[in-house]
């Protein structure tokens, strides 16, 4: 080997060298700081009970996934996923919303969206594949089957009609389908009878709109592009509260959808030919159930003195008619927090929070984010490990940590969850917990 090939060799391996140090390491020790970073953040969250989705959420072919990380860029809530050893693993499960978007831009399809194995969740109820529950003839679809999103919600809608007609070849009798529930995967349904000519009855314990109007005025939701029966496409990938709540009034007006206010659905009994659903307002007769109820159900109340003062409210519909005054939310979530900013940012409002935990744990990151900054510029104030005691008309009563404060207050909003709908799916015969998984 002649001086110039030796010369050559070491130059070449030099220049190697240098690519090594200047490139590779430093993009390995990026990769790693970024890893402890993510193990950092699963451990808070597993402290906090924040890693475990609460319903549909992305499903993992490992032996696929390359670890590129792009699912972990695209999730429109940040955190829910992150990269450990050059695998994707779930980090923020419960900021989860289910929108897979991370199933959509996997570039080798190692993602999917569904349930996983929830045969030992006493939240979500036994469905097929078709959304039928243990009760042949009774559905279940939309929040309460453990889907969220509206596009899930009227797809379900919209496949269930189909499954019951294909199953009865029902004749447009009006004993045909009961409808409980008239938000998005209710009013779906009833649209989707229209188009299939099948008869049907449709019941809420409020008005029509469902989960919609529990948002604030002008919040923005999420969809994606989805058809709705008897409208068309909603394409657009942002709708506020009032838009979405004009296209379900117009097309209830414009198809004379028969919805029945105020029904409380009570029980459901088994007769010869179907069911005899009791309600608030009497019984109903039908061959099919769809339960459409969402998951919040009637809010819940703190039992306290005072609670029932004109003052004290469950959700709040506009903020801006809100100006210099005290008010208090109680609860630790997404709509408390909203609540809270948005009351925040009206004139003269004083905005305190009251929440029985010690930290905000199950809220998204950008409201995580939003409620800190407001925390740090003093235009909210929190009160954690905190319970109201005594609601009275110019004041509220607080213990905190064995300390009783009393707080000027003009407002009330309390953000305690919902009284779910299981004691009624339970009465039913339905069962919790299923073997087949439902993929969006």
């Amino acid at each position: 080997m002649d001086i110039l090939s030796i010369n050559q060799n070491i130059a070449t391996g030099i220049l190697g060298l240098i690519i090594i140090i200047i490139f590779v390491i430093p993009y390995l020790w990026s990769v790693k700081k970024k890893e402890r970073i993510t193990l950092s953040t699963l451990s808070e969250s597993e402290k906090a009970g924040r890693n475990t989705p609460l319903m549909q959420h992305p499903q993992f072919n490992l032996s696929a996934c390359i670890g590129c990380g792009i699912c972990t860029q695209v999730c429109p809530e940040g955190d829910v996923l992150g990269l450990i050893n050059g695998k994707v693993a779930i980090i923020n499960g419960a900021h989860c919303i289910g929108i897979g978007e991370c199933a959509r831009q996997c570039p080798i399809g190692a993602i999917s969206i569904g349930m996983g194995d929830i045969s030992t969740r006493e939240d979500i109820p036994q469905l097929n594949t078709e959304y039928e529950s243990s009760v042949p003839g009774v559905y279940v679809i939309g929040e309460l089957g453990g889907m969220a999103l509206i596009r899930n919600a009227i797809d379900q809608g919209t496949q269930v009609v189909d499954t019951i007609k294909q199953r009865n070849g029902v004749k447009n009798e009006p004993d045909d389908v009961l409808i409980v529930g008239a938000g998005p995967s209710g009013l779906s349904a009833a649209l989707r009878c229209i188009e299939k000519d099948i008869g049907f009855r449709i019941i809420d314990q409020g008005e029509p709109g469902g989960t919609i109007l529990q948002y604030p005025r002008r919040k923005l939701t999420m969809v994606q592009k989805i058809h709705l029966p008897m409208y068309g496409d909603l394409s657009k990938l942002e709708y506020s509260k009032e838009e979405l709540l004009d296209i379900w009034y117009d097309v209830i007006d414009k198809h004379q959808l028969p919805i029945q206010s105020n029904h409380k659905l009570l029980s459901v009994r088994k007769n010869g030919t179907g069911y005899f659903s009791e309600t608030s307002q009497g019984d109903i007769h039908s061959k099919n159930i769809i339960l459409a109820l969402g998951r919040r159900g009637t809010p819940r109340k703190l039992g306290i003195p005072g609670e029932e003062l004109s003052k004290v409210m469950y959700k709040l519909m506009d903020a801006a008619t809100y100006q210099d005054k005290h008010i208090l939310i109680v609860g630790g979530g997404d709509s408390a927090i909203e609540a809270a900013i948005g009351l925040s940012k009206q004139k003269g409002n004083t905005v305190t929070i009251s929440y029985r935990k010690e930290a905000f744990f199950r809220i998204k990151k950008k409201n995580q984010e939003r409620i800190e900054d407001k925390f740090s510029k003093k235009y909210i104030s929190v009160l954690f490990n905190s319970n109201p005691k005594l609601i009275a008309e110019n004041s509220v009563t607080i213990e905190q940590e064995g300390n009783q404060l009393e707080i000027e207050n003009d407002y009330v909003f309390i953000f305690a969850g919902g009284e779910l709908p299981f004691p009624l799916l339970n009465k039913i015969g339905i069962e919790f917990g299923r073997k087949n998984k439902v993929m969006v």
